[in-house]
């Protein structure tokens, strides 16, 4: 089932909270709502459950116009981060409930719980009640509960942010799974840009009520629309620098006090002539060296934070300091000089006003 946003807004007295959005889910695709508190993606979410009814535009389900349909014939599942599992109840009650309200036969509830439970891995727990359960296994009751009343659409408020990291990692793959086998369509609430990048196949990122992008994993990652957006999406965040682009001898560079960094001609001549602008590269796209390139500018080592795999490097050029993701074999330390190349073919440039990108819009 598609479900489409037309127009959705949303206002609490004087207060927007979201602000003409227009967005489709297709048919069986997972969606993400992703952004900060405050932006309005739970507020839609529950627009989207019959929950809060729209104060202008629609939400329609397939061809049919839900604004007034109340949340129960709605066919939706819905699985909260409180987990929301009635405590007096085993969690085999608590699965075939929703069946329950709908008047499902009693061989067909008994059935389809203990499939879903069976594929959720608690069919051995179905006589225990949710006290008695750890976190991973209440969530997982929760969504039994949630795909055992076989709905057309699976909500998610952030399910996953009341467990630990390596639980959080477990659950996202098992969700992600089950719902590319049952071919759900699905729209999922949360903060965490590790959840939404590597669960969902399209991303809506949301500030202060509005819609800044919409669009696949790696396109929001390499083409950031928005100066938001860059940072937002990232970890480490992307590193930002107010810039001039200029063009000498068919060479585009971009300078700054203590910078000079040599960029595409394709990208930067987008940003040249504008005067001030916002360059924006990620800490992956510097390579830091003991010895002078083409290219580098020479830098001051500021910090270095173990990460495992790489150091987070923070390097001081005059007042500018930039992050870099380095080798640990480099071995650098804190007040050593070093030489920094930034990748040319990697930087984005905003628009110091507007905040809108200068390469994807």
């Amino acid at each position: 089932m598609n479900v489409v946003f037309d127009d959705l807004t949303k206002r609490f007295g004087d207060v927007v909270a979201v602000d003409s959005i227009q967005m489709e889910v297709q048919n069986g695709e997972f969606v993400a709502l992703l952004g900060p508190s405050g932006c309005g993606k739970t507020t839609t979410l529950l627009m989207t459950a019959g929950i809060y009814r729209p104060s202008s535009g629609n939400i329609r389900f397939g061809d049919r116009v839900m604004n007034q349909v109340q949340p129960k014939d709605r066919n939706i599942g819905m699985v909260f981060q409180s987990y929301a599992l009635y405590p007096h109840m085993t969690v085999y009650e608590n699965i075939v409930f929703p069946m329950k309200l709908k008047k499902t036969p009693k061989q067909v509830m008994d059935e389809r719980a203990r499939q879903v439970a069976d594929k959720m891995g608690i069919g051995h727990l179905l006589d225990r009640r949710p006290g008695q359960l750890s976190g991973g296994q209440q969530q997982r009751v929760a969504l039994g509960r949630a795909l055992a009343k076989q709905p057309d659409l699976l909500l998610f408020d952030e399910p996953l942010s009341n467990l630990d990291a390596r639980l959080r990692l477990t659950m996202r793959a098992e969700i992600k799974r089950l719902q590319m086998e049952l071919g759900i369509t699905s729209i999922y609430v949360t903060h965490d840009q590790v959840e939404a990048m590597t669960m969902a196949d399209r991303i809506a990122v949301m500030k202060d009520g509005h819609l800044q992008a919409y669009c696949t994993p790696d396109e929001l990652y390499d083409q950031p629309q928005t100066l938001f957006i860059a940072g937002f999406v990232g970890n480490p965040p992307m590193n930002f620098v107010d810039v001039e682009v200029t063009s000498e001898a068919g060479t585009t560079y971009a300078t700054a006090p203590g910078v000079r960094a040599e960029v595409d001609p394709g990208r930067g001549q987008k940003a040249a002539g504008r005067g001030r602008v916002v360059m924006g590269v990620r800490p992956e796209d510097i390579t830091l060296s003991r010895n002078e390139e083409a290219g580098s500018s020479p830098g001051m080592v500021y910090l270095v934070e173990p990460l495992g795999r790489d150091d987070l490097v923070a390097v001081r050029l005059g007042d500018i300091e930039l992050h870099s993701l380095t080798d640990p074999a480099l071995n650098l330390a804190m007040d050593e000089k070093v030489w920094v190349k930034i990748n040319p073919e990697r930087v984005q440039f905003f628009d110091a006003q507007t905040e809108l990108s200068l390469l994807w819009r």
